[in-house]
């Protein structure tokens, strides 16, 4: 098992996995994840590129901070994740609130960042979010992940797939089952303590100038197709992805759909990384 350990001394478990000296890929998980959240994306791209996936911090093997942390505090995370494995730039690919969080690195980060992935995510948090979150994390502490679960599950995968899916959702879902529901509560803490920092963003995404795929289900009803087609709109190089039939989880609920256009967008975003490194 890999850790680094962060300024305020909060230590962030990782796996790196793949093929060593290949272009790498940072992948940042959602709400209540952990990095197991990307097993089906991480078995498809290993033979092809380096993986790095953290578990953010409150999730997974990651320590569990006794004070409020921010979405920024993670997106400090990942890249003190890659300081720790050498890497200078990587292709960042996030999730749902991971996809915030790599919004975060592109702005910030823009000289660490080679590529970005934007998956059923958001620039903005409307109300209606902001009280279905708050309500989970009550729901949470007071009956616990599993009660949460089954709450939210509609929420994430498509009817004609809960079902099937329903065993995996505790491994691979966005809302880890049998983990302390404070853990989740301090996630969602940190989503809804960065309105400003979601404001600021949707401004400063238009600076980004990095290839960018944005790419969502068209039956997502928690980040809904809007959200995403609004991010494209902003980010000048951005391509926008409509996965048919895709719920939020459509990581798992789509996955052979979702590795084809992630790995077909990988390589030309590699491509332009070559491209621009040579013209330098």
């Amino acid at each position: 098992m890999s850790y680094a350990t962060m300024r305020d001394g909060v230590r962030i478990h990782y796996q790196a996995a793949g093929r060593p000296g290949a272009p790498p890929v940072l992948m940042i998980q959602g709400l209540g994840a952990d990095l197991h959240g990307w097993d089906m994306q991480r078995l498809a791209l290993a033979p092809l590129y380096r993986i790095i996936a953290p578990d953010n911090r409150g999730v997974g093997r990651s320590d569990r901070p006794e004070v409020p942390f921010s979405l920024q505090d993670m997106a400090d995370d990942a890249i003190q994740v890659l300081d720790a494995e050498g890497v200078d730039t990587a292709h960042v690919v996030g999730a749902s609130m991971g996809g915030a969080i790599a919004q975060i690195i592109a702005v910030k980060y823009p000289h660490r960042t080679r590529s970005l992935t934007l998956a059923c995510t958001s620039g903005t948090n409307p109300e209606w979010r902001r009280e279905l979150l708050s309500k989970w994390s009550h729901l949470a502490t007071t009956k616990g992940m599993t009660a949460l679960g089954r709450e939210a599950a509609r929420w994430v995968i498509g009817p004609r797939s809960l079902r099937r899916l329903w065993p995996a959702f505790g491994w691979l879902g966005p809302f880890a089952l049998g983990r302390p529901g404070t853990d989740f509560q301090a996630q969602v803490n940190a989503i809804l303590s960065s309105s400003e920092q979601l404001e600021y963003l949707n401004q400063a995404v238009t600076a980004i100038r990095v290839p960018t795929l944005v790419i969502v289900g068209n039956q997502d009803i928690l980040t809904p197709r809007g959200d995403s087609e609004l991010l494209a709109e902003q980010i000048p190089t951005a391509e926008l992805v409509v996965i048919s039939g895709a719920a939020h989880g459509f990581m798992v609920e789509h996955a052979s759909t979702f590795n084809k256009e992630l790995i077909g967008f990988l390589r030309r975003a590699e491509k332009a990384h070559r491209r621009s490194v040579v013209t330098r």
